[in-house]
């Protein structure tokens, strides 16, 4: 162990930690879960310091020698040489100052050890020259939106774009296949299952499109407000040429915010952008919900399609095989329902200058955008590419459905096809059958109002 003193007094630190006191303060404070921030809000707070040191020495407010190498050093955190050294619980208190305070020791002590110092001799000071013109207070929201933007646009929206890909293909593929539509889980007009899964392409186009629009929200930063919005000890121009470095090193484009009093105070993008991930789920949840039922069977079910064979389905029916990719999805979808829930009453808690729910928001949102992108991948790996459509057996359940008579009510009314529908469905007889019978049309007329495929075509 070293010996290290903060504001509070000294404490003890595993000596060959890169962390300090305020970080150990903090492990000993919220022994709660093994809950931590994971890689990709590391690499978020890394860009934000190597970039705000690179502009405090443009600015000449810390010393050349030692903003290098505070840059240097967020450049071996953003690739994930220290992230075993984040070792704050998620729990713990609601601004983040405990994990800014890690990432301002572990750059510290880094950036001392460059310049020839040992761990702990603050050589490069964690507050006076790694946190300076920041504050926990805009440093941990606009980690928040750099780390989500990263996760959405690296992660998830390539992932539901190769998705609906997907599913493009099979509309393609399956646009011949005529089978019954179903409304409330009964008989419905006839429809092609192309058409079924062009419809599931359109949601996940749709959800694309609404992530990119939560993006566009989560692109303005709270940085340049520091403790309450104020902006109190960050120069002129410190967050603005700070983000302007931050969008060079990363790609991205992100801006201060227009009210830095609203942009730490309240976290409604990061409510709004939740939601977008809940309707995104929710497609999703449709989507693979269909799935199942249209693979239900293989004998006793609709068995429409049949999904790939992945593995055994149960451990004392042989043979069994169960949907286990849409399965998987399904409970992704609860745990996004419920980071959604989460992350709403987070966002209600911004009491007057600040909200204090930020690290669980953070984790909850970094959580549901990576498992809808994992779930997207493999449902469309696993399950969408293998989809095989059961021709015969689509053909043989429209050609039990009487409610195909449907398009003879433009020619003998409602009432009459009612009563052929009934008829049909009492005697257990084809409705074509029971409306020759009953001589409501020409027998030529007759089969040319049956013909199912202008069906599924309208006007």
């Amino acid at each position: 162990m070293r010996t290290e003193r903060d504001s509070m007094g000294e404490v003890q630190v595993p000596a060959d930690a890169y962390y300090g006191a305020s970080t150990q303060r903090a492990v000993e404070n919220f022994p709660i879960s093994d809950l931590r921030f994971g890689k990709r809000f590391i690499w978020a707070l890394g860009l934000i310091k190597g970039s705000a040191a690179e502009m405090n020495k443009s600015m000449g407010i810390v010393d050349a020698d030692k903003a290098d190498a505070i840059i240097a050093a967020a450049e071996e955190v953003m690739d994930g040489k220290f992230d075993d050294q984040f070792v704050v619980d998620i729990f713990q208190t609601g601004s983040g100052t405990s994990t800014n305070m890690n990432i301002n020791e572990v750059l510290s002590n880094r950036a001392s050890e460059i310049l020839g110092g040992e761990l702990g001799s603050k050589l490069v000071h964690p507050n006076d020259d790694v946190n300076t013109g920041q504050s926990s207070n805009d440093v941990i929201p606009t980690a928040m939106h750099v780390a989500a933007v990263a996760a959405i646009e690296e992660d998830l929206l390539p992932a539901l774009t190769n998705l609906k890909a997907g599913l493009d293909a099979k509309a393609v593929e399956f646009d011949d296949v005529l089978k019954s539509g179903r409304t409330h889980l009964q008989d419905a007009t006839p429809i092609r299952l192309g058409q079924e899964f062009a419809g599931y392409a359109a949601q996940i186009e749709k959800g694309v499109a609404r992530m990119q629009v939560a993006v566009d929200e989560l692109r303005e930063l709270a940085l340049g407000g520091t403790a309450v919005g104020t902006g109190i000890n960050a120069p002129a121009g410190f967050a603005a040429g700070t983000i302007e470095i931050m969008n060079r090193r990363s790609g991205f484009d992100f801006f201060e915010a227009e009210n830095h009093f609203e942009a730490q105070s309240a976290k409604d993008a990061y409510v709004s952008a939740s939601g977008a991930l809940k309707t995104v789920a929710t497609s999703m949840f449709k989507i693979v919900n269909d799935l199942r039922w249209l693979s239900s069977g293989p004998r006793n079910g609709i068995g429409e399609i049949s999904l790939p064979s992945l593995q055994p389905g149960s451990s004392i029916m042989p043979g069994k095989v169960n949907p286990v990719i849409p399965e998987a999805v399904m409970m992704i979808v609860a745990r996004v329902y419920g980071n959604d829930t989460t992350i709403t009453w987070g966002g209600a808690n911004g009491n007057f200058e600040l909200n204090v729910m930020m690290p669980i928001m953070a984790h909850a949102m970094l959580e549901s955008i990576e498992l809808l992108a994992s779930g997207a991948r493999v449902l469309k790996e696993m399950t969408v590419d293998g989809i095989t459509a059961n021709v015969e057996r689509a053909a043989f359940l429209l050609d039990q459905n009487a409610i195909v008579a449907t398009s003879l009510v433009p020619h003998i009314g409602y009432d009459k096809v009612s009563e052929i529908i009934k008829k049909a469905f009492a005697e257990n007889r084809g409705v074509r059958e029971v409306a020759l019978e009953m001589q409501v049309l020409p027998e030529d007329e007759l089969d040319a109002a049956l013909d199912v495929r202008p069906m599924t075509e309208g006007g």
